[in-house]
């Protein structure tokens, strides 16, 4: 079988002319959810609620991987409480390094910082930064019998085969991520359906073309997740594409296929004169895109119910009650969530106790972890160690 070379390879790339009506209707839909994200929420806690975000996408989107870590370990990873077994230390090592890149991807997107997610500087960045801390032998990787070395920040030096397809020769990945960056660019995605449309399109076509040796799925999903944001559908970092691609829009096992099936169908070649002009599918990548937003909507509509003002107030109760944390802290938790944080002083006039009670409540909540500060004498803020998660996030974290 003979194979293109040409970077027109990946054509389509976008989504350009007689666009379905009800893909555009979905990508409204999804920037319309997004806006109501966490809108009745504080900053300080949308702010604490991001970061438990992160690692639930690194959580996913290494699961993708097959690393399997628990969230608690991920926890301690980001705490510098690393395993001693090399193996399960390296897997911890992965999951740091992509909570504290999204991280600096979030904080870029506030600032207005964040670069172009299509720019072939900003992609090796991406991989140089996940990489960062890596030993020898995880960079090393055996592909058809040989060993090979994984250059943080550098395209591949080697052809490989993923499954069936087989990407672009290594000498033409410049050629091919400049087609790609040329085509994906922010100054010309004009509107914010177009950009939604295009973050779809560009996942795809970026693992087709695998320009690195590994971690092509990792960068890619967080290169999804910088062009949400340029999207105007981040929602500051509150929904992760990652926990939908994991799960998939199926129940059980069947949904955990879902998103290789997908990508395998938007690799198929043209079928004929009326499917596209360019090398591969157009009504593929047309399935392929309407089902990477539809998982998109899912996981804001699912977030969204997590992160509902009363409902949360609720699961706070709750789980103050399930631990054990005193008569009044549910009340406690309950200010905190509306205020955003509170300072110590404040607590005993805001739960009409006497001091001494609201001293006894405030150490409760903060042994425990729900509660914390950024100083020892600092003002109360909502935390979410993963003890709480089976309690404040049901499904956050089930099994995928």
């Amino acid at each position: 079988m003979t194979y293109i070379v040409s970077p027109s390879r990946i054509e389509p790339a976008r989504l350009e002319d007689d666009i379905p009506l009800d893909l555009v209707e979905t990508a409204n839909q999804l920037i319309q959810s997004s806006r109501g994200l966490g809108r009745n929420l504080p900053a300080r806690t949308l702010a604490d609620l991001a970061a438990m975000v992160r690692m639930m996408n690194s959580y996913y989107s290494n699961r993708i991987e097959g690393n399997n870590t628990r969230p608690r370990d991920i926890e301690r990873a980001l705490a510098g409480d690393f395993d001693a077994d090399p193996e399960r230390r390296a897997l911890q090592q992965e999951h740091a390094a992509h909570v504290r890149l999204q991280e600096e991807i979030d904080r870029r997107a506030v600032d207005g910082t964040l670069a172009d997610p299509s720019d072939p500087s900003f992609i090796k960045w991406l991989h140089e930064a996940f990489y960062e801390g890596a030993t020898e032998e995880m960079l090393m990787l055996r592909h058809a019998g040989q060993l090979a070395r994984i250059v943080p920040g550098e395209w591949r030096q080697g052809d490989v085969e993923v499954g069936a397809h087989v990407p672009p020769p290594f000498d033409a990945v410049p050629s091919f991520m400049a087609h790609f960056h040329t085509r994906f660019r922010l100054d010309w995605l004009h509107g914010q359906v177009t950009r939604t449309l295009a973050m779809a399109t560009a996942h795809h076509r970026f693992n087709f073309i695998h320009p690195f040796y590994d971690g092509n799925g990792r960068v890619s999903r967080l290169m999804s997740h910088a062009m949400a944001h340029h999207a105007g559908i981040g929602a500051g970092g509150l929904w992760s594409v990652s926990r939908g691609l994991a799960r998939g829009l199926q129940d059980g096992l069947p949904g955990r296929d879902e998103y290789r099936e997908m990508m395998q169908l938007a690799d198929r070649v043209r079928q004929g004169d009326r499917d596209g002009r360019g090398n591969l599918s157009l009504a593929a990548l047309v399935s392929f895109t309407k089902w990477f937003l539809a998982v998109c909507e899912d996981q804001v509509s699912f977030m969204a119910g997590m992160f509902d003002f009363d409902r949360l107030g609720e699961r706070l109760a709750r789980y103050a009650a399930l631990a054990g944390l005193g008569d009044r802290a549910a009340d406690l938790l309950r200010i905190i969530l509306l205020r955003g944080e509170v300072d110590r002083g404040d607590v005993a006039a805001l739960l009409g106790v006497a001091p001494r009670t609201a001293r006894t409540t405030m150490k409760s909540l903060l042994d425990d972890g729900v509660v914390g500060s950024e100083t020892p004498r600092g003002a109360l803020m909502l935390r979410f160690p993963s003890k709480t998660h089976d309690v404040l996030f049901p499904r956050l974290f089930d099994a995928v």
